[in-house]
């Protein structure tokens, strides 16, 4: 990871410490599942953190990002949103999440590294202010179902986390909402990190 980020001894150890912190909060809340928390790092940390890979790869998009604020909804207990945050201390992320227990983790964890660019709020969709530049999310739903909750909310773009074949789901959201062509685009997470688990995940990027 340090060869694709640079990394200061700080964000080094909030990294170092998600795997106890996590593992301790997940056995009184379950957030990942059992067989799932042994691959913390490879399953939920570098996935999180495939949406700041992409952002390197387009001209400007990571400087944008980094002096945002950004919305991850559907965070559970802090994914994307948390790795991200570790990553762009200068940005503002609101992690917001419908179920009240998944907030408490994603809180608590937010909490012990300290994290003060990061606000966790337990609320519905629907009900959060407008005012956003980005939002992130981890495969909350299909995309038809999830741009509604989020149009008009943001002003600078998507970054969803989503496997499978998405084109339907693209060319649904294009039509149903207008969006100017290319205003979407995907990018397979498998071209970073090269592991058959990634295989068929995608970064899907929806420009305003």
């Amino acid at each position: 990871m340090e060869a694709d980020f640079t990394l200061s001894a700080q964000q080094l150890a909030r990294f170092e410490a998600l795997d106890a912190l996590y593992r301790e909060w997940n056995a009184q809340i379950n957030v990942i599942s059992r067989k799932d928390i042994d691959a913390l790092y490879e399953h939920h940390v570098l996935h999180s953190l495939a949406i700041a890979r992409y952002l390197q790869t387009v001209p400007g998009l990571w400087e944008k990002f980094a002096a945002s604020t950004v919305l991850d909804l559907g965070t559970g207990g802090g994914f994307p949103g948390i790795p991200l945050a570790i990553l762009f201390p200068s940005a503002r992320f609101t992690l917001c999440d419908s179920v009240g227990k998944k907030t408490i983790v994603a809180q608590a964890v937010s909490s012990a590294l300290e994290l003060a660019n990061v606000q966790v709020v337990n609320a519905r969709a629907e009900t959060l202010p407008s005012g956003f530049d980005f939002v992130v999310s981890r495969a909350v739903a299909a995309l038809p179902d999830f741009f509604p909750w989020v149009k008009g909310k943001f002003s600078q773009g998507i970054l969803y986390l989503k496997g499978g074949d998405v084109n339907e789901e693209i060319a649904t959201v294009m039509a149903r909402h207008k969006l100017p062509r290319g205003s979407v685009h995907t990018w397979p997470v498998s071209s970073w990190l090269p592991d058959a688990w990634y295989d068929g995940k995608l970064v899907v990027h929806i420009e305003k």
